[in-house]
């Protein structure tokens, strides 16, 4: 289906379908997906090689996220004055950029700083992303459309971590990176020849100080509305993903190179159940599928948090429904917060939202680093079980928050 007048205001513009477009961004999210999530199952090798704490490898995690929320919201003040190709291209720069020092970090301090530049770029794509997505597909497709983008996540689980996790384990943690440094470099080339303009918002732009759009956006209930839901479940969510791997290693008995089929048997089914979510959303309502995967992601988190050594199938079991029910609460709720705001304003609330996402995101890494403990005389992580009930409450939070939230474009 064409969407040339969601692409730009001028009929001779090239027209892209649809399904190219999804594709294409799609893309994007995987490789700065699969940047981010990485760093997690490469937690063990990172503490070890570094000599680190859980406390310092939080903050590793942390610093990405709290990088990205900064450039969110100074990316606010004039992410909507561009074409959104145009910002997409420059960002997309800036993080591949930022891949490659991560790749070339000899040390912990300057991985810190490389993580911090790639987050300052990598944390807006998935704003801009989510913006040309509300821009460009209709509302009664839209959760459709954001679970196919959002199933990126689910690839990256499926191939990305566990070919990086292969190179990591055979070569160095450096692998992964240069091998994403080089797919992002093949991207950003398929994203200059094949995406037309995208100016179509700007014909409903009025133009305004940055400081009013902001105030604008800030001063509006449902906004509010919007950034709570993204805070909610950013804690119900990251507070446990960054050390399930290290949980997996040091108290259930996993190897390092065996930390890959949690990923991918997670990433083969969510890459079903996130699309299937998105459309169960357009069908019955977007509330109502939030509600029940929310009350459902409260099993597996509790289980998650407090398995005892078990055989590895097991663990592989509980593991994949954890992703399950993350994936599935996580897309309609993008698809909620993508049409709380209309279009002349979604670029600059995007950003700001994933501002509010990372810094969310990195708090909730920082807590459960200084929640978690290793054991004395050994590598055994303490007070996981806790972090599952800090997930589950907020989780719980997250629910009577979606309630407040109302469509608007």
């Amino acid at each position: 289906m064409a969407i040339s007048s969601s692409l730009s205001p001028k009929p001779s513009a090239p027209v892209l379908s649809e399904k190219w477009l999804l594709f294409i961004l799609a893309a994007i999210q995987f490789t700065h997906i699969m940047d981010f999530v990485i760093m997690m199952p490469l937690g063990p090798q990172l503490m070890r090689v570094f000599q680190i704490s859980p406390r310092e490898f939080g903050f590793l995690v942390s610093a990405y996220t709290f990088s990205a929320a900064f450039s969110g919201i100074l990316s606010a003040f004039f992410i909507d004055r561009f074409d959104r190709k145009n910002a997409l291209m420059a960002l997309y720069l800036g993080f591949t950029l930022g891949t490659f020092a991560c790749a070339l970090a000899p040390t912990f301090s300057f991985l810190l700083i490389a993580r911090i530049l790639a987050g300052a770029f990598g944390g807006v794509l998935g704003a801009l992303v989510l913006a040309i997505i509300g821009d460009s597909v209709p509302e009664e497709r839209r959760g459709a459309a954001t679970g196919k983008v959002m199933a990126a996540f689910s690839v990256a689980s499926i191939g990305g971590i566990p070919i990086g996790l292969y190179l990591a384990s055979h070569a160095s943690w450096h692998a992964p990176f240069y091998l994403l440094t080089a797919l992002s470099v093949l991207v950003l080339l398929l994203t200059w020849r094949i995406l037309p303009p995208m100016r179509q918002h700007l014909l409903h732009h009025v133009p305004q100080h940055p400081a009013k759009a902001l105030g604008t956006i800030f001063s509006r209930a449902n906004c509010l509305w919007a950034f709570a839901l993204m805070v909610t479940l950013s804690l119900a969510g990251f507070t446990v993903v960054p050390f399930l791997s290290p949980y997996m290693v040091a108290n259930i008995g996993f190897t390092e190179s065996e930390l890959s089929y949690i990923y991918l048997f997670g990433g083969l089914a969510t890459v079903v159940t996130s699309q299937m979510a998105g459309r169960l959303s357009d069908k019955f309502g977007k509330k109502k599928v939030f509600v029940i995967a929310a009350l459902l992601s409260i099993i597996p988190i509790l289980v998650v948090t407090n398995l005892p050594q078990v055989p590895h199938w097991q663990a592989f079991v509980v593991t994949t429904f954890f992703f399950i029910f993350f994936g599935a609460r996580f897309v309609p709720a993008m698809s909620m917060i993508t049409s709380s705001i209309e279009p002349r304003l979604r670029g600059s609330f995007m950003s700001v939202n994933s501002s509010v996402q990372q810094l969310a995101s990195g708090l909730a890494a920082f807590l459960a680093g200084l929640v978690i403990s290793n054991e004395p005389g050994s590598q055994k992580l303490l007070h996981f079980g806790t972090v599952g009930i800090i997930a589950t409450v907020f989780t719980l939070v997250s629910i009577w928050v979606v309630a407040k939230l109302k469509k608007v474009g």
